[in-house]
C-alpha cells in the first residue's frame, strides 16, 4: 500500500492523442522534484523527455526514496523508460523497481488499446495484458493541456491509466479548483490547483501558466516540489515513521476480555470502496458488528457450499499463484496425509507463521517470491497462504482492513477461509486462529484489488462502542 500512494502515475489516457502532443514542449527538458514528508527531504524524482530523429519522443523518469518503516530505513528506487510515437502514444515501457528486500522488473508493448507486459520478479516471470478504453498515454509533468480543457474552476475529466508498477488499470477525475496561492522554497507562487481521486483517494497538485507541476501533494502528506537538481538530490534523512502517517485513533473503551462479539461506529468517506458486510462482519447505518467465529474441528467430506465457493476464491490471481508446482509441492508437504480441510488449514497457519521472517517488504507480494524469499510482514503472509491453501482446493480470500496495535489502529492484511460453508478469520502473522475482534475488513481482494481501502487514508474515524448487556 505505501509504494501505491508513493508512486507516480505514468500511464494514462484522457484525451485525443494530437491534443496533448500540441500542447508539449517538443524541445528537451529535464526537471526536478524533491520529495518531503513533514517538511524534510526525504527522496526525489527526476524527469527527462526529449524528442527522437526517428520521430516521437523517450521519456526517462527516476525516483529515489528512503523510507522509515517500522524503524528500519528502507532505500527505495524506481525508473521507467519508455517509448512514444509522433502523438504521444505509449509504443513500449521498461519498468524497474527495487527496495531493501524486493525487486521486479516490468516491461511491455502496446498493440492498438492493449497493453501487453511481462513481470520479473527473480523467482519467477509474471505474463498478462491490459486493455484500456483508449490508447495509452503518458502524463508528463507538463501538463499545458489540462489548462487547455478545463478553463473553468469546478470543471472535471475522467482519467482512465495504466499504472507500470500494479500493472493495472485505474480509473480517476481531475477537478480544476481554481487559482491558489502556494508558498514553495521561500516564494509565494499563483497557481492553477486541481485535484485527482481514485478509489476515494485526492491527490492535489499545482501548475504554473505554463502548464508545469511546480507542487503535488499525496494523500500520505508527500510533497513533491519543483527544485534544482542540486537541492532536490539533496536527501536529508528518511524522515519520521512512515506508518505513523496512516495510524487510525479511536475513541471508546476496549473490549472486555474473552469477549465474542464487538461493535464499533465508523465513519469513512461515502465514496470509499469498501466491502463491510459478510462472513462474521455486518454493517448498517455507521455501526459495525463483528461475532467472533468458532474454528471447526474437523470439516465434513463433500462440495463446498455455494456461498462461498465463488472461482475468484479457489482460482489463481497473478500475484497469488495457486496453480504454481513449487507451491502445489510445499501445500502437499505441509499437510502430508491429511485429508480434513479445517486440520490442513491448521498446519498452514503454523507453517506459515512459523516459516517466514516477520520483516516489513515495500513492494508488491507474490507468493512464490515468499515462498522462495521466507521474508515479509502481513502482505506477504496473507499472499502465501492465500496461494497454498487455494492451491489445495479450499475457498480462501485475502482480508484487507486494520487491526489495533497498541494505542492505534494500523492497515493490515490476514485471510478468511471458507469450510463447512461458513467463512473463518486467521491471521498468520501473528498466529490468531480465527483472527480477533480487533480486526476489521475493509475489503476482500487479492494484492492488486487492495488499492480500494486507500480511500480511507486520513478519513477513518473509529469508536468502540460499549456491548449491549
Amino acid at each position: 500500500m505505501l509504494l501505491l500512494l508513493v508512486r507516480r502515475d505514468f500511464f494514462v489516457a484522457h484525451l485525443e492523442s494530437g491534443e496533448q502532443a500540441a500542447l508539449v514542449l517538443q524541445a528537451r527538458y529535464q526537471q526536478y522534484y524533491g520529495v518531503h514528508l513533514n517538511g524534510r527531504r526525504i527522496g526525489y524524482v527526476m524527469e527527462d523527455f526529449r524528442p527522437v530523429d526517428k520521430g516521437g519522443f523517450h521519456i526517462r523518469q527516476q525516483a529515489a526514496l528512503k523510507l522509515k518503516v517500522i524503524n528500519t530505513v528502507q532505500p527505495v528506487n524506481m525508473e521507467l523508460n519508455a517509448e512514444l510515437d509522433s502523438a504521444m502514444r505509449l509504443q513500449s515501457f521498461q519498468f524497474t523497481f527495487a527496495s531493501l528486500f524486493y525487486s521486479t522488473k516490468a516491461e511491455g508493448k502496446t498493440e492498438g488499446n492493449t497493453v501487453h507486459f511481462s513481470l520479473q520478479t527473480g523467482q519467477t516471470v509474471i505474463k498478462d495484458s491490459i486493455t484500456l478504453p483508449d490508447k495509452p498515454l503518458l502524463p508528463l509533468n507538463q501538463r499545458a493541456y489540462l489548462l487547455a480543457k478545463m478553463p473553468k474552476e469546478g470543471d472535471k475529466l475522467k482519467v482512465p491509466f495504466f499504472d507500470p508498477f500494479s500493472l493495472s488499470q485505474r480509473e480517476s477525475v481531475i477537478t480544476y479548483k481554481g487559482r491558489d496561492k502556494e508558498l514553495i522554497g521561500g516564494r509565494v507562487y499563483n497557481l492553477h490547483e486541481f485535484t485527482e481521486t481514485y478509489s476515494g483517494m485526492n491527490t492535489s497538485f499545482w501548475l504554473d501558466e505554463e502548464g508545469k507541476i511546480i507542487k503535488e501533494k499525496s494523500p500520505m502528506g508527500f510533497v513533491f516540489e519543483a527544485e534544482p537538481k542540486f537541492k532536490a538530490m539533496d536527501v536529508i534523512d528518511s524522515g519520521d515513521e512512515l506508518l505513523a502517517a496512516v495510524a487510525v485513533k479511536y475513541s471508546g473503551p476496549l473490549l472486555p476480555e474473552n469477549s465474542r462479539s464487538a461493535a464499533y461506529r465508523l465513519q469513512f468517506p461515502k465514496e470509499a470502496e469498501v466491502e463491510l458486510n459478510g462472513g462474521r462482519q455486518q454493517f448498517a447505518d455507521g455501526k459495525l458488528l463483528i461475532s467472533q467465529e468458532t474454528f471447526p474441528p474437523s470439516t465434513a467430506v463433500g462440495e463446498q457450499d455455494a456461498a462461498c465457493a465463488e472461482e475468484k476464491y479457489l482460482r489463481p490471481s497473478r500475484y497469488v499463484q495457486a496453480n504454481d508446482a513449487k507451491i502445489l509441492a510445499q501445500a502437499k508437504e505441509i499437510v502430508g496425509k491429511e485429508l480434513d480441510q479445517a486440520k490442513q488449514v491448521k498446519l498452514l497457519t503454523d507453517w506459515v507463521y512459523k516459516n517466514l521472517e516477520k520483516r516489513p517488504v515495500i513492494g508488491l507480494p507474490d507468493a512464490v517470491t515468499t515462498l522462495a524469499s521466507r521474508i515479509g510482514d502481513c502482505n506477504e503472509h496473507a499472499a502465501l497462504f492465500a496461494a497454498l491453501s487455494r492451491s489445495l482446493g479450499i475457498p480462501t480470500a485475502i482480508a484487507a482492513g486494520v487491526t489495533l496495535q497498541k494505542n492505534a489502529f494500523y492497515y493490515h492484511a490476514w485471510n478468511e477461509v471458507c469450510l463447512d460453508g461458513q467463512w473463518v478469520s486467521l491471521d498468520t502473522t501473528v498466529k490468531q486462529l480465527p483472527a480477533d475482534l480487533y480486526h476489521i475488513r475493509f475489503t476482500r481482494a487479492d494484492v492488486e484489488g487492495q488499492i480500494a481501502i486507500g480511500g480511507l487514508l486520513g478519513k477513518l474515524e473509529i469508536e468502540i462502542l460499549p456491548l449491549q448487556k
